[in-house]
C-alpha cells in the first residue's frame, strides 16, 4: 500500500529570479521532498515541507564515508502550459542500480514516483516559460547514521528538490561545438568500481583533470579506459557518440559506463530512424584514424544538462583533429532538435517518453 504524503506548505513563498538570472542550480523552490529510512522501519514518513538547511551530526556516515547517490532530470512547460517529465521511471531505476552498487536501501519506485509528481505539482509554477528554460529535478540519499566506522549506514534520507534553470545555450543560438582533451594521466572509473553508478564521489575524481583541461584552453575532458588508457568511454559527465562513414558508434557498457538516460534514448531514437547505430569498444586511435581517412562527421556528448552537446575539436598527445570543420553536424543538430521538442510538446511523442502531470 502507497504510504500518504504529508504536505506542510511555506507561509512565505521566495521572489522567483528572472529568466535571464538563473544559470543552472542556482535557486531553488518554495519546497522540498524528505523520507527517512532506518532498518526496522524501512522507508517510512514521507513529507513535502518548505525548502530549508538539513540538520546533520558532523559524524553523519556521508561525510565520511561517501554513501551517497543522486539523480537528475528536467520538467518541462508545454506550448499548451501543460508540464510533463522526460522518462522520469528510468531515473528511478538507474537511483535503485546506484543503490545496490553502494549497499544502501531500494527506494519504492511507486513512492519515488508519487514523491516527485507531487512536489512539481505544488512548485509548477517555478517552472520556466522561456525557451530552452526548464525545472531541474535533484533527488538523492545520503547516509546518516552517527557513527565513525566503515560499513553501510542503517539510516539514510531521500530528498528531492527543485531548481529552475536556464537555457544550456545562449538565446539565440543554436548548439556550440566544445573543445575536449583526451585525458592521459587520470581515470574516471574502473571495471567493478563504481562507474557504473550515479555516486558523490565520481564527480569529485573528476574535477582535477577537468581542472587542467580548461586551463589548457579546453572544454572538456575525454576518459579513456582505467587499464590501456586506450578505450573511449566517456566525455566530461556525459556519454559520447561518434558518425563514422554513416554509422554512428558508442562506447559500449563496460562496467565502468554510466547508463545514461539520453544516451538510451539517442540509441533508440537512432534506430527509430533506421539510422545504423552500434555499441562497442572504440579506442580512440580508431577516432584519429577515420579523421584522417575522411570518415569521422560528427562527435557528440548526451546528458540530461545539454542533451546534445557537439565536439569542434578533439586534442590527444601532440595529435589534434578538427571535426566537420569545427561547426555542428546535421546528426547533432537533428537529435537536438528531436528530443528537445519531445521534451516541451512541440514534436509528436511517436516512442512515449513522456510523462504529463496534472
Amino acid at each position: 500500500m502507497l504510504q500518504t504524503i504529508e504536505v506542510t506548505k511555506t507561509s512565505q513563498k521566495k521572489t522567483k529570479p528572472n529568466h535571464s538570472e538563473l544559470g543552472f542550480g542556482k535557486f531553488f523552490t518554495d519546497h522540498m521532498f524528505t523520507m527517512d529510512y532506518s532498518t526496522d522501519k524501512g522507508w517510512h514518513s514521507p513529507r513535502i515541507t518548505p525548502y530549508a538547511p538539513l540538520t546533520l551530526e558532523p559524524s553523519s556516515m556521508v561525510f565520511h564515508y561517501g554513501q551517497a547517490v543522486f539523480e537528475g532530470l528536467k520538467a518541462y512547460r508545454t506550448a499548451d502550459n501543460r508540464v510533463q517529465l522526460f522518462r522520469p521511471l528510468k531515473n528511478v531505476k538507474r537511483m535503485n542500480l546506484s543503490n545496490e552498487r553502494l549497499s544502501m536501501p531500494e527506494i519504492p519506485e511507486d513512492l519515488a514516483m508519487e514523491a516527485l509528481k507531487n512536489l512539481i505539482e505544488i512548485d509548477k509554477e517555478w517552472i520556466p516559460t522561456e525557451e530552452g528554460c526548464s525545472l531541474y529535478i535533484r533527488p538523492f540519499i545520503i547516509a546518516t547514521d552517527a557513527f565513525l566506522g566503515v560499513r553501510p549506514s542503517s539510516t539514510y534520507k531521500f530528498m528531492i528538490i527543485l531548481s529552475p534553470v536556464g537555457a544550456y545555450y545562449n538565446s539565440g543560438e543554436q548548439l556550440q561545438p566544445v573543445s575536449i582533451y583526451v585525458e592521459n594521466e587520470y581515470v574516471r572509473a574502473v571495471r567493478g568500481g563504481v562507474g557504473i553508478a550515479k555516486t558523490a564521489g565520481n564527480y569529485a575524481g573528476s574535477l582535477r583533470a577537468q581542472t587542467e583541461a580548461e586551463k589548457l584552453g579546453y572544454d572538456q575532458v575525454l576518459w579513456l579506459d582505467a587499464i590501456k588508457k586506450k578505450y573511449v568511454e566517456e566525455v566530461g559527465s556525459m556519454n559520447i557518440f561518434f558518425k563514422i562513414g554513416g554509422k554512428v558508434y558508442t562506447p559500449e557498457l563496460s562496467g565502468s559506463i554510466l547508463d545514461g538516460i539520453t544516451r538510451t534514448s539517442v540509441i533508440e531514437l537512432l534506430e527509430h530512424w533506421n539510422i545504423p547505430v552500434e555499441q562497442k569498444r572504440i579506442s580512440v586511435e580508431e577516432i584519429f584514424e577515420a579523421s584522417e581517412r575522411g570518415e569521422l562527421e560528427e562527435i557528440f556528448g548526451t546528458g540530461t544538462a545539454a542533451v546534445i552537446s557537439p565536439v569542434g575539436k578533439l586534442k590527444w598527445g601532440e595529435r589534434e583533429l578538427t571535426v566537420g570543420n569545427g561547426k555542428v553536424g546535421q546528426l547533432s543538430l537533428d537529435v537536438y532538435n528531436t528530443i528537445t521538442g519531445i521534451q516541451t510538446g512541440t514534436v509528436e511523442d511517436e516512442l512515449n517518453w513522456t510523462l504529463k502531470i496534472d
